[in-house]
């Protein structure tokens, strides 16, 4: 099976390789390839086959669900890895938003929550909740967007250290608490829940506030079944998962994956099945059925770019 690990493109100027997507900027235009690459623990873990067609036209529905809560960075999808944005300055802070108190890694609300932590961006938690149960509401738990880890800070500090200003984060707060809303509300039609998520955001040439990145996609946003969710909860059984927990999962139990320096290769059952879900996911999102692009993906992706005058 084709899989797109990497693309080096010279045609298109320098490349930025991040943890999912390599990035080329040219005549003022970002053109964001999203590749299969499958980041956790702020490091690659395994590489997922059809994982970035379905993160960028996921991402692609979204941006059009929800342009009339915010503008965002889309000026074209012309292949089905790849977005053509507009350029903006990124700021420096991801915009977390939490429906439910889980998560395994170390800033996850339930991670926090056990070691004692209550005040989750501003919001005081009571004490007695359990793992995975809903929150009393959404709650703005933003951290800084940093090389090495991102930390979870109160608004307060992220003021204090500079990283934001207080209008813009107020500004940042309203809007991703209306994504989320909106996306809750859109993903409980198709039978899902949007459990947790987080959004990046960029100023334009006019300070005006715009979504950039990717929006409730498997790798930003956590989703589970919202049919099973109650009768496992009350069962003492995990949600459903409609995401990449389990893999995550796995790691946490056969290595330590923050302090490793070389991980065990993810099980190909599980690649496989991640593979199914990613694209199940789209299409319980989308209500379409996916349409596989061409391969291989990389001379697919080449010969449409080419054709573009960028």
């Amino acid at each position: 099976m084709d899989i797109l690990k990497e693309t080096n493109l010279p045609f298109l100027g320098r490349k930025i390789a991040g943890k999912v997507r390599d990035i080329y900027e040219r005549n003022g235009k970002l053109i964001l390839i999203t590749t299969d690459r499958h980041s956790s623990f702020d490091r690659i873990i395994a590489h997922i086959p059809w994982k970035g067609q379905v993160l960028n036209q996921v991402s692609a529905w979204w941006f059009e669900q929800t342009k009339d809560i915010v503008p965002n960075h889309v000026l074209s999808i012309p292949d089905p890895n790849v977005t053509i944005a507009r350029k903006c300055t990124p700021l420096p802070i991801e915009a977390v938003v939490r429906g439910y108190l889980t998560g395994v890694t170390d800033t996850a609300a339930w991670t926090r929550y056990s070691a004692g932590q209550r005040n989750f961006g501003g919001t005081v938690l009571p004490k007695g909740m359990h793992k995975n149960q809903k929150l009393p509401q959404p709650l703005f738990d933003p951290t800084t967007k940093e090389a090495t880890h991102d930390r979870p800070l109160t608004p307060e500090q992220m003021i204090s250290e500079g990283f934001i200003t207080s209008e813009m984060l107020d500004r940042v707060k309203t809007t991703a608490l209306a994504l989320f809303s909106r996306g809750q509300e859109m993903a409980a039609r198709n039978g899902l829940l949007l459990v947790d998520t987080k959004y990046e955001f960029g100023t334009d040439e006019a300070g005006r506030l715009v979504l950039i990145d990717e929006i409730h996609t498997p790798d930003s946003s956590r989703y589970w079944q919202r049919d099973s969710y109650a009768p496992r909860l009350s069962e003492g059984k995990e949600p459903e998962y409609f995401d990449k927990e389990f893999l995550r999962l796995w790691f946490r139990e056969h290595c330590d994956p923050y302090g490793d320096a070389a991980l065990p290769p993810a099980p190909p059952d599980l690649v496989k099945e991640l593979s199914r879900r990613y694209i199940a996911m789209y299409e319980q999102i989308t209500d379409r059925k996916i349409q596989f692009g061409e391969t291989p993906i990389l001379q697919r992706i080449e010969r449409n770019l080419t054709s573009l005058a960028l």
